[in-house]
């Protein structure tokens, strides 16, 4: 099976290609288990299956060592599929859709994450808090996958993801057109729920290894900390953002 990591051609479970369906996203192959053709031994299964079938593709029974064989995720659930190219979102066309609708856009940057179930999980939180976009750089982040898919548990069908050349030259462009950028440092001035969120702002999560880069720390207006009081000293990129971005969803609903 032909796989570019980074257009995600590749969907394993059944809620990542179930939310692909939804999503009106074209699926060409499915493999699934032999088991599928048995209504009886797995209803939901072969009510996926159907629905993938009526939707135009084409279904192959195979056995579960195939499917283990096939799968980059380790959760393949008895089915995997084909899909068309994912098609990252065009950050000018989503602002331009905020400002028609007159909503502030909250946006969220990513610096170099390199772990799928990070990434997948910040997707999954962008979805759950109304984000409306998250922005990753063309290089060294972490391929779109079909572990990324699995992780974001179907919301990467449904929150735009764009890819930028520069995030440092992006966040430039933001500040120009009247962003507030908020980046993310164990060493930040202003605890994550004093800040104020209203108005257009852009989140920073850094690299689960070193942070936010040098340069892109630079650009921040506010640096957030959140306050531990535990012995491990540091939380992960995607629980760090959903701390913040629900804290931030709150503040701006109220509003």
């Amino acid at each position: 099976m032909t796989q570019n990591g980074y257009e995600l051609c590749q969907l394993e479970g059944r809620n990542p290609i179930a939310e692909a369906l939804t999503a009106g996203r074209s699926i060409n192959k499915v493999y699934t288990l032999q088991s599928a053709r048995q209504a009886r031994s797995d209803t939901a299964l072969a009510r996926l299956v159907a629905d993938c079938k009526e939707k135009g593709a084409v279904i192959l029974y195979v056995g579960r060592s195939t499917l283990d064989a096939m799968a980059t995720s380790g959760a393949h659930q008895g089915i995997i599929a084909e899909v068309a190219p994912y098609e990252y979102g065009d950050l000018t066309d989503i602002l331009a859709q905020c400002e028609r609708h007159g909503r502030d856009p909250f946006l969220i940057l990513l610096d170099h994450i390199q772990d799928a179930h990070n990434l997948g999980s910040i997707l999954r939180i962008a979805d759950g808090a109304g984000v409306d976009a998250v922005i990753i750089p063309q290089r060294r982040s972490v391929p779109l996958n079909a572990a990324v898919a699995k992780a974001s548990a179907g919301a990467i069908e449904h929150v735009p993801l764009c890819r930028v050349v520069n995030l440092s030259r992006t966040i430039l462009d933001l500040k120009k057109q009247g962003f507030w950028i908020y980046g993310t440092a164990a060493d930040g001035e202003t605890p994550y729920d004093k800040a104020d969120y209203f108005g257009k702002i852009a989140l920073v999560i850094g690299s689960e290894g070193e942070g936010i880069s040098k340069k892109l720390l630079e650009h921040c207006d506010f640096l957030l900390t959140i306050p531990l009081h535990g012995k491990i000293n540091s939380l992960n990129a995607a629980v760090a953002s959903g701390i913040i971005v629900f804290e931030a969803t709150r503040q701006r609903k109220l509003g």
